[in-house]
């Protein structure tokens, strides 16, 4: 489904736009010490070539960050994150690109309880793969819900819109 409103594709099987990251030294670096996560191997080139590996690489929790700003700028500043679950596999080095895409596996009308599928809007759960020059990076399910967004199912229902704030006006 798309919602003429807001661009927003949610139909199973609708697929997102690729997103391509140029992966430098410094997105792997400030990824590293963001996340808190000071392995040498994510910093300091010289001691990630002692243990094996070809040059500093990208941990998991910039991925994961990586990951939620591709969901986050397709479905926009109203959607939410429900799971996020990835796996990593080729690693990222410098000098490199991730592309990112997404296909809608499932989507689901919510039911207005505020439970786990957040209750009114939509629910959808994205497959998301990240590839790069050694092979497929990360592959994964994101689950995030629209608020307000009507399904095919109950096409009466009429999109929240962000204030500038971010928040439904």
């Amino acid at each position: 489904m798309v919602d003429a409103s807001t661009g927003i594709g949610a139909g199973v099987g609708a697929k997102l736009a690729p997103l391509e990251i140029p992966v430098t030294r410094t997105l792997i670096v400030s990824g590293a010490v963001a996340s808190r996560d000071y392995q040498d191997v994510h910093h300091d080139a010289e001691l990630a070539k002692e243990k094996g590996s070809p040059d500093i690489f990208m941990n998991i929790l910039t991925t994961n960050g990586l990951v939620g700003r591709y969901l986050t700028d397709h479905f926009g500043p109203a959607s939410v994150l429900r799971k996020v679950s990835i796996r990593l596999g080729a690693p990222n080095y410098p000098g490199d690109t991730m592309v990112l895409t997404g296909t809608v596996t499932e989507v689901e009308e919510g039911d207005g309880s505020g439970g786990e599928s957040g209750g009114g809007g939509v629910t959808a759960v994205v497959r998301i793969v990240g590839v790069n020059g050694l092979g497929t990076h990360v592959t994964g399910t994101v689950t995030v819900t629209l608020p307000g967004l009507a399904s095919p199912a109950n096409p009466t229902r009429t999109p929240s819109r962000p204030s500038v704030s971010g928040r439904p006006a």
